[in-house]
């Protein structure tokens, strides 16, 4: 950077578009639970969300943030907090609460919406299903989706935007309110229940563009100076008439006299054609991404002839990832950009959510490598140092340089990160070593006369409750209170209960329950090589399920088995088949923290070995079923569809080296859930699993539709058990569901099974949900013909 550059950048600020919600830890999701539960009351969980608030945007604006952001806070999902200030809230959830609300209910996510209210919507009650929810673009977060038809009446409810800006406002910090654009909204969301399958929500665009207005004009009358409207529906492929929508819709917000400056934000992607319909709409701003595939977003800055006397916020720093930035290379794009708009301010990619708060909270950590992760507080400090260097020249930050450059350094040179035994192993893999010995139909016959299974036999998807009693004895074990031979004791007597109860619930295909799991990539990660586990690194979800992704840092091996001892000892104590469970190679990519130094296909590979493995010594041990699980499979699928066939070549490929090794009566199941699967139909064909398991409750059997419209041929278990609701389904609703299922997938093809694993669940509801799951089946096997 040179003098004169610097000069020009003299103006250039620190932001970011979000924070982590839950505290350093995890306050808000104690506190929320606490409150469902009647421990915590409303006015506490107020003011636990508050002093969280207060305390982030205080540190940010210590970290030397110039304007903090505001309304990304959320006690649940920031896409059901849009719902809630445009009044898109289902009648249903209102009647089940009532609007008399208990005195539980009184804290309010607004004025029109009691939180009780909220909260249905989230989680449903009883008797009331909640609304659909679904993977956040290509991240693991889920949000609630919008339930729209052509009556839906908008109605503005700016509560929860305004009094958090004034909140910030009253710290003497400048903020930035950061709302879900208008558009993304409306891209975002699906046909409420008895509306026609082909309604378009866009065509609701007018009716939402005056709420968005009064927004607006409450925010301006309440001390915004800017607001930010995320569009990231706009980094995917969209047609004519959804790029003129986008138009139409901020030349109407632009051309608003009672109005803040507007920012218009995108993520995750390049804008490609949006791009041009943006810098043309009259807002004084844009947010753009220029990493990963987005940094194709400066090219065709410069070629629509960039922003000129417009702001600029520009994401060079990973928002998704936790490994350090590359201080120099990030300056040298910002150095570029400073002749493409008339201001030009630093931020990550997108809202710091998908990352952990804090690495400096990790003691288990070589301190040498924790010099190479950058978490939400690590990151904010490269915005900042960035803008610093941005405004005042390199030389203002020449330690800052020379400590980074060390630190990628030791990084690249570092001998975890290459293993010649793995990548040698990962060179010879050829074409037949991913595929099964017989086709499927063959596969199929000898699968049915080795298990001896009924027409839609049951199962469940793996996980168990998680007790209170089972994660004392993982700490116990871990703080020396236990040994490990108490530790395996304990877990013995769960894994009897488990299939006890699966036994006298009549369950067909069984599984242990997973008991030994702390989670689904971290139990395997943290007995492979290569995979480094956090303590601390927890990032939301959905709602107040919270996760610790490992970080993959270097080439993958498994030193010994993962899962062998515990399903043999399962399948010692019943005669009844018993799935063994592992992760499979896209997910234990897609929920780490990846390593960017190599295309994730040859990543990819190495872990499909390592799998490989697992797969084979659990059939040698006598396992006639095995699960290898793939939810994120749709989840990081390119958002642009000319990225997608080399990522769904590789993804596929690597499931099939995964379990390509196993006899022909081996059945291999995968499972998948909470996603939009239409897209990738023809990919789950190409796993050649003999079983898939996918979320279908919620979306009511929307997936078993696809699947006949594909012509898929292999048999599939649409889900009938929405387990992240607390609600127990009767059996008649299953059977309804079930039933619906027979329409699409025929009796010979289809199983019974809830949408995902149990490890959230109470045990109660637990019980009474696979109990009439059970009931269900057998009501609907007796209805079919009789052969």
């Amino acid at each position: 950077m040179t003098t004169k550059s610097a000069a020009a950048a003299s103006a250039a600020h620190a932001t970011v578009y979000g924070y982590p919600r839950q505290g350093p830890d995890r306050e808000l999701k104690k506190a929320v639970e606490g409150y469902w539960k009647g421990r915590v009351t409303a006015d506490a969980l107020r003011r636990t969300a508050a002093d969280l608030r207060r305390s982030t945007w205080r540190q940010l604006a210590g970290a030397g943030v110039h304007e903090v952001p505001t309304g990304d806070f959320s006690y649940y999902d920031h896409v059901l907090d849009t719902s809630v200030m445009v009044g898109a809230v289902p009648p249903r959830h209102r009647a089940a609460v009532g609007s008399d609300a208990s005195p539980s209910s009184r804290l309010r996510s607004s004025r029109g919406c009691p939180m009780d209210v909220y909260f249905a919507m989230a989680r449903g009650t009883q008797d009331v299903a909640p609304l659909e929810m679904t993977k956040w673009f290509d991240t693991n977060y889920h949000y609630l989706v919008p339930e729209l038809g052509p009556d839906t009446v908008f109605t503005t409810d700016s509560t929860k935007q305004v009094t958090e800006l004034k909140e910030a406002l009253a710290l003497g910090l400048a903020a930035r309110p950061v709302l879900v654009g208008p558009v993304t909204y409306l891209l975002l969301a699906k046909p409420a229940p008895g509306v026609a399958a082909d309604f378009r929500p866009l065509t609701l665009l007018d009716r939402l563009l005056p709420v968005y207005a009064e927004v607006l004009a409450d925010l301006r009358a309440a001390g915004a100076q800017w607001v930010q409207l995320d569009e990231p529906a706009l980094v995917q492929d969209r047609t004519p008439a959804e790029l003129d929508a986008a138009a139409r819709a901020y030349r109407e917000l632009g051309g608003l006299a009672d109005r803040p400056k507007v920012l218009v934000a995108s993520y995750f992607d390049r804008l490609g054609d949006a791009l041009p319909v943006l810098a043309k709409a009259p807002v004084e701003g844009l947010a753009l991404d220029f990493t990963g595939a987005a940094a194709a977003n400066l090219d065709a800055l410069a070629s629509v002839g960039g922003l000129p006397g417009k702001r600029l916020i520009a994401g060079v720093v990973d928002g998704r990832n936790i490994w350090i930035n590359d201080l120099e290379r990030s300056l040298s794009t910002l150095g570029t950009l400073l002749g493409l708009a008339g201001r030009v301010d630093v931020a990550a990619s997108c809202s710091l959510l998908h990352v952990p708060v804090d690495a400096a909270a990790e003691r288990d950590i070589d301190p040498q490598i924790l010099r190479w992760l950058a978490f939400a507080r690590q990151k904010t400090t490269e915005i900042v140092t960035l803008s610093k260097g941005l405004s005042q020249g390199t030389g203002a930050i020449a330690a800052e340089l020379a400590a980074n450059r060390a630190d990628l350094a030791s990084r690249a040179n570092s001998p975890i990160t290459r293993d010649p035994a793995v990548r040698a192993r990962a060179a010879a893999v050829t074409d037949t070593d991913g595929r099964r010995s017989q086709p499927y139909e063959e596969r199929a016959a000898a699968q049915r006369a080795h298990l001896g299974l009924p027409l839609l036999p049951t199962t469940t998807i793996g996980s168990f409750p998680q007790t209170a009693e089972l994660r004392t004895a993982r700490a116990d074990l871990r703080s020396g209170r236990i040994d490990s031979a108490a530790y395996e004791q304990r877990i013995e007597s769960e894994i009897r209960d488990v299939l006890s109860f699966q036994e006298k619930a009549g369950i067909d295909v069984l599984v242990h329950g997973e008991p030994e799991r702390n989670d689904m990539v971290q139990y395997f990660a943290e007995q492979l090589t290569g995979y480094l586990a956090t303590q601390q690194g927890w990032v939301q979800s959905y709602g107040t399920r919270y996760v610790r992704p490992p970080v993959l840092a270097g080439d993958i091996s498994r030193p010994h088995p993962m899962t062998v001892r515990w399903t043999s000892y399962a399948n010692s104590l019943t005669d009844r088949p018993v799935k063994g469970m592992l992760t499979g190679p896209v997910t234990m990519l897609a929920w780490s923290f990846v390593r960017d130094d190599q295309p994730l296909g040859d990543t990819a590979r190495q872990v499909a070995l390592a799998l490989r493995d697992e797969v084979n010594d659990l059939e040698s041990a006598g396992t006639s079923v095995i699960q290898v699980d793939e939810p994120a499979l749709r989840e990081t699928l390119p958002l642009r569809a000319a990225d997608r066939r080399a990522y769904l070549e590789w993804a596929t490929e690597s499931f099939r080296l995964t379990t390509g090794g196993v006899r022909p009566d081996t059945q291999i199941h995968t499972h998948m859930c909470y996603a939009e699967f239409g897209d990738i139909v023809q990919a789950i064909d190409d796993l050649d699993a003999d079983v898939i398991s996918l979320e279908a409750a919620r979306s009511h059997m929307q997936v078993a539709r696809e699947l006949a419209a594909h012509g898929y041929p292999r048999e599939a278990g649409p889900g009938i058990y929405d387990i992240h609701s607390p609600r127990v389904p009767s059996a008649e609703e299953a059977a309804a569901l079930l039933r619906k299922g027979l329409e699409a997938i025929p009796a010979e093809r289809l199983w019974v099974n809830p949408d995902c694993g149990l490890k959230t669940r109470g045990w109660p509801e637990t019980r009474a949900s696979l109990e009439n799951l059970v009931a269900a089946a057998r009501t609907v096997r007796a209805e079919l013909p009789q052969s």
